[in-house]
């Protein structure tokens, strides 16, 4: 994780046009554009934003923006995976991997979105984290978004749950994580920092994975 950048992060995020239903075809033709027409000027990021792990993302759209409990993608860790349909190159377990590649071909760096916490079938599955288990927190659920779970603080299994996470970000080859609702003050009015501990489990896993990686946090 870098501690300082001489400029900030510039590039396309798909939230902006796409909302929740980007696709593999998609990002890539966004990343063809960039890396032709703006990369010389210091625009270098590709980041795949929230929900590309949604196999149902934009079909409730007159009941939800974020389907509650909807059809995900996930890994026997409790890992969300891009949905196949979508992306895929994906397919077979290989992750955001093939698509970071093409990115990094382009001379250019790829990115994601994530949620705090634990995807909340994760925890209602009893899905183990690595070996170990998840502490997935129930009292603490995004206001706006339900997929996740908050994770306990300094309890066993949740900085391993975040070192899982992480390690497979960085061996995708994801140099940028835009994190969801984690700086948001007013979201616990009696514990205004109740997310920070994330935050910390966040940036110790990414220097445990040794790769450099840009920590963007959201309300």
């Amino acid at each position: 994780m870098k501690a300082m950048m001489n400029k900030a992060p510039m590039g396309w995020n798909s939230y902006d046009y796409y909302d929740t239903t980007v696709n593999e075809a998609q990002v890539r033709a966004n990343a063809d554009y960039l890396a032709k027409n703006l990369k010389a000027y210091g625009w270098e990021y590709v980041v795949v934003d929230i929900e590309w792990y949604s196999k149902d993302a934009g079909t409730q759209r007159d009941k939800h923006q974020y389907i509650p409990f909807g059809d995900i993608e996930m890994d026997a860790y409790g890992r969300l995976q891009p949905d196949p349909e979508r992306f895929p190159s994906s397919a077979g377990g290989k992750g955001f991997g093939p698509l970071a590649e093409y990115v990094h071909s382009l001379g250019l760096k790829f990115g994601i979105h994530i949620m705090r916490g634990i995807p909340r079938e994760a925890a209602h599955k009893h899905l183990p984290i690595l070996g170990t288990t998840a502490i997935a927190n129930p009292s603490s659920v995004c206001g706006w978004n339900p997929d996740m779970y908050g994770v306990r603080k300094n309890e066993p299994g949740s900085q391993e749950y975040y070192d899982s996470i992480i390690r497979m970000y960085a061996d995708w080859g994801v140099d940028f994580i835009k994190c969801d609702d984690i700086c948001n003050i007013d979201t616990e009015p009696t514990d205004a920092y109740s997310s920070a501990h994330e935050i910390e489990m966040l940036a110790k896993a990414i220097e445990k994975s040794q790769r450099e990686i840009v920590l963007s946090l959201s309300p």
